[in-house]
C-alpha cells in the first residue's frame, strides 16, 4: 500500500499534549481538537471505521494535519476554544450564544448609577449576571432602590461642575430616592459605601450590609429618633426576607461554581450557577451544537473553559456530575451527597429546562424544523436508505389461543395518525401461534395496500424478536414487497432491534430521540391491540348467553345489549319492550326462554 503524505504526516506527530487542525483541499480549516497525546488521539481517525457518518465524511474531506503543541491538556483545551471562536470550522461544536439575558451594571463614573441592561459594554463598568429572566433583576433593582437612596440622572457629576453650580436636584431628591449629590447634599465617601454595600448583596453576601442596618437602627432609637429608626427596620425585614429566599444550600458553601451537562444526539446544554455565601448569584445556560461525536466529557469541559473565560470566573473549586479537566489550579469535586449533590442535582436540571424550552420554542417557530431533524436523525440511527416518515408497527393478542386478534398502529412524522390504526382478527391461525398470527396480519394488511394502491410504509415494526421478524418477512416476500420495505423487529428489551438476516441486533442510545419513537409506537401498538382484545373478550362473554337460545344470533345480541346494556335488564324486559327492539318473533323466543326459566 502506497504511503501518503497524510500518513507521514500522523506518523510523525508528538506525543505530547496540544492542538490538531483539519484542513481541505482548498486549505479551509474543517476541525479542531485537543488531545493528551496528539498522535494517539489524531491516529484514531485514520486507523479504524467509523460508526457516525458525520465523522465518515470528515475523514474524508481530510488533506492537511498542522498542529501546536502546549504544555498542559488544560492549556490545550484553552487554545482549542479560542481557535474554534476565531475560525468557526465546520465540523467543531457550535457554541450558541444567549446575549439577550439581562445583566445588572454598575456604572463606571463618579457616583456610580445601578441600572439593568441587555448591553455589556467594556468601558470598565461593572456587569452582574446575566439572569435567567427580567423578573429576577428587576426584584433585586426593587430591593436594591428599596434599601438605598441612587442617583437616576445620566449627569457628569465631576466635583468642577458641581462646586459651579450647573445642576438642580429635581424630584427623586423631594421624593427621598436621592440624597443630592448633584447640589453636593452628598459626598462621595457616603455614596460609594453604599455601591460597595450593593456589590455585596449582588454576590449574595448579606452579612455586611445588615450589619450595617443594625447599628444604624440602634443609634437612631438611643437618639429616641423612633421614625427613622423604624423605617431603617423595615429596610433590615426587607433585606432578610430576601436572604431567606436567596440562600438554597449551606451557607458556608461560599465561592464555587457548579456545571453540568444534558445532552442529546444534536446538542449538549451547559449550565453554570455561582454560589456565594449559599446564594446563586449567577445562572447561565449555553447551547453547544454536536458536529461529530463528542462526549458529555468533552462538551462540559469545553462548556467550562467558555463560561469562565467569558464571566472572567476565580472561583477556586467547581462542583461537577463526573470527573474533568478544568487545570492545576482548579479544585474538582464530584459530590456524592448532601447539599453539594444538591446543588449540582438543581444545575442539571436548569440544563433539561432549558433544553425543553428550546424545544418548544423550535416547535412553535419553525416545527418543521424539528420533525425534519427527528426524521434526519432516525435515518442515521436505524440505517435506512430514506427517512422513515410512515412507519407501521404490528402486535399480537391473545389469552392462551383465545380471541387472538393483531393491532397495527400508523405514525407519520413521528406522531401517532390515529385515523390510520386497524384491527384485525386472526382468521387462518388455530391456537396461540403468535408466528403464524404475525405473517398473517402482515400479508393481509399489505396485500391490501397493493390492491387499493395506497402508499407504502417507509418502515415496518414488529413486536417480537427474530422469530415474529422471520414471519413479517416471509409475508412481505409472498407479496414480492421483500427489499421494497424495510423490515425491523423489536425483541422484549426494548433497546434491541432486529434486522433480517442480521445475527446481531442493534443497540440504541437510551436517550436517543429514536429509540423514544420506537417505545411509544410499540406501547401504542400493544394499548390499541389490548383494548381491542378485551371489548371482543367481553362482547363474546356477555353474547353467549344470549346466542345460546335457539334463533338467536350475534347480531340479535349486540342489539340488545346495545339497548338494554345488560343480561339482566334483559332478562327483566316485557314482551312489548323487547318486540319494540327486535321484532316479535324473536322477542317471543327470548321472553319465553327466560320466563320458563324462572317457573321451572
Amino acid at each position: 500500500m502506497e504511503t501518503t503524505d497524510l500518513d507521514i504526516q500522523v506518523k510523525t506527530l508528538p506525543e505530547s499534549p496540544g492542538v490538531y487542525q483539519y484542513y481541505d483541499k482548498d486549505d479551509r480549516i474543517l476541525y479542531v481538537g485537543k488531545a493528551k497525546n496528539l498522535k494517539k488521539r489524531v491516529s484514531s481517525y485514520f486507523n479504524k471505521q467509523h460508526d457516525s457518518h458525520r465523522i465518515g465524511v470528515m475523514v474524508k474531506k481530510i488533506k492537511n494535519i498542522k498542529h501546536i503543541v502546549v504544555d498542559s491538556e488544560m492549556d490545550a483545551l484553552l487554545l482549542e476554544n479560542n481557535l474554534i471562536k476565531k475560525h468557526q470550522p465546520r465540523f467543531n461544536i457550535m457554541l450558541r450564544d444567549d446575549k439577550t439575558y439581562p445583566w445588572l451594571c454598575i456604572k463606571n463614573e463618579r457616583f456610580p448609577r445601578v441600572f439593568l441592561t441587555r448591553q455589556v459594554i467594556k468601558d470598565g463598568s461593572e456587569y452582574y449576571g446575566p439572569y435567567p429572566s427580567v423578573r429576577t433583576v428587576k426584584t433585586l433593582m426593587g430591593l436594591i432602590k428599596g434599601l438605598y437612596q441612587l442617583r437616576t440622572c445620566n449627569y457628569d457629576l465631576s466635583q468642577a461642575k458641581i462646586d459651579q453650580g450647573k445642576y438642580k436636584v429635581c424630584l427623586e431628591y423631594h421624593l427621598g430616592n436621592c440624597k443630592g449629590p448633584c447640589e453636593d447634599y452628598q459626598n462621595e465617601e457616603d455614596y460609594l459605601k453604599q455601591i460597595e454595600a450593593i456589590r455585596n448583596i449582588v454576590k449574595g453576601n448579606l452579612k455586611d450590609s445588615l450589619k450595617d442596618f443594625r447599628e444604624q437602627m440602634h443609634d437612631l432609637a438611643e437618639e429616641m429618633r423612633y421614625e427613622e429608626a423604624e423605617k431603617v427596620k423595615r429596610k433590615i425585614n426587607t433585606l432578610e426576607k430576601y436572604q431567606s429566599k436567596s440562600t438554597v444550600v449551606n451557607p458556608r458553601i461560599s465561592n464555587v461554581d457548579v456545571f453540568s451537562i444534558v445532552s442529546d444526539e444534536g446538542y449538549g446544554y451547559v449550565n453554570f450557577l455561582q454560589l456565594s455565601h449559599g446564594a446563586i448569584i449567577r445562572s447561565h445556560t449555553i447551547e453547544m451544537k454536536k458536529k461529530l461525536d463528542e462526549t458529555d466529557k468533552e462538551l462540559l469541559e469545553l462548556g467550562i473553559t467558555e463560561i469562565r473565560q467569558r464571566f472572567e470566573s476565580k472561583s477556586p473549586e467547581i462542583y461537577v456530575p463526573f470527573e474533568v479537566e478544568a487545570g492545576e489550579y482548579v479544585k474538582v469535586s464530584v459530590p456524592k451527597l448532601g447539599d453539594k449533590k444538591a446543588i449540582v442535582d438543581l444545575s442539571t436540571r436548569n440544563a433539561k429546562y432549558f433544553r425543553m424550552e428550546r424545544f418548544k420554542q423550535m416547535k412553535i417557530v419553525d416545527p418543521d424544523r424539528h420533525t425534519n431533524r427527528l426524521m434526519a436523525q432516525m435515518k442515521e440511527d436505524l440505517r435506512l436508505s430514506e427517512e422513515p416518515r410512515h412507519i407501521e408497527c404490528f402486535d399480537n393478542s391473545n389469552i392462551q389461543g383465545s380471541n387472538p386478534v393483531a393491532a397495527c398502529v400508523v405514525f407519520k412524522n413521528g406522531k401517532p395518525s390515529k385515523k390510520d390504526y386497524r384491527k384485525f382478527n386472526i382468521k387462518t391461525v388455530e391456537g396461540p401461534d403468535d408466528f403464524a398470527s404475525m405473517e398473517e396480519v402482515v400479508y393481509r394488511r399489505y396485500r391490501r395496500l397493493l390492491e387499493e394502491d395506497e402508499p407504502l410504509p417507509h418502515l415496518v415494526i414488529v413486536d417480537g424478536g427474530k422469530g415474529q421478524l422471520s414471519s413479517g418477512v416471509k409475508a412481505l416476500e409472498r407479496l414480492g414487497l421483500r427489499g421494497r420495505i424495510p423490515i425491523i423487529g423489536i425483541a422484549k428489551r426494548l433497546e434491541e432491534l432486529f434486522y433480517p438476516g442480521d445475527q446481531y441486533p442493534l443497540y440504541l442510545d437510551k436517550k436517543t430521540e429514536t429509540l423514544k419513537i420506537i417505545q411509544q409506537l410499540r406501547n401504542e401498538a400493544h394499548r390499541f391491540g389490548i383494548t381491542f382484545h378485551r371489548n371482543k373478550r367481553s362482547k363474546n362473554a356477555i353474547g353467549t348467553e344470549l346466542e345460546e337460545i335457539t334463533g338467536i344470533g350475534e347480531k340479535t345480541s349486540i342489539e340488545l345489549l346495545q339497548h338494554f346494556r345488560s343480561i339482566t335488564k334483559v332478562k327483566k324486559a316485557s314482551l312489548k319492550e323487547l318486540e319494540d327492539v327486535i321484532g316479535v318473533s324473536k322477542a317471543n323466543l327470548i321472553y319465553t326462554h327466560y320466563h320458563t326459566q324462572d317457573e321451572t
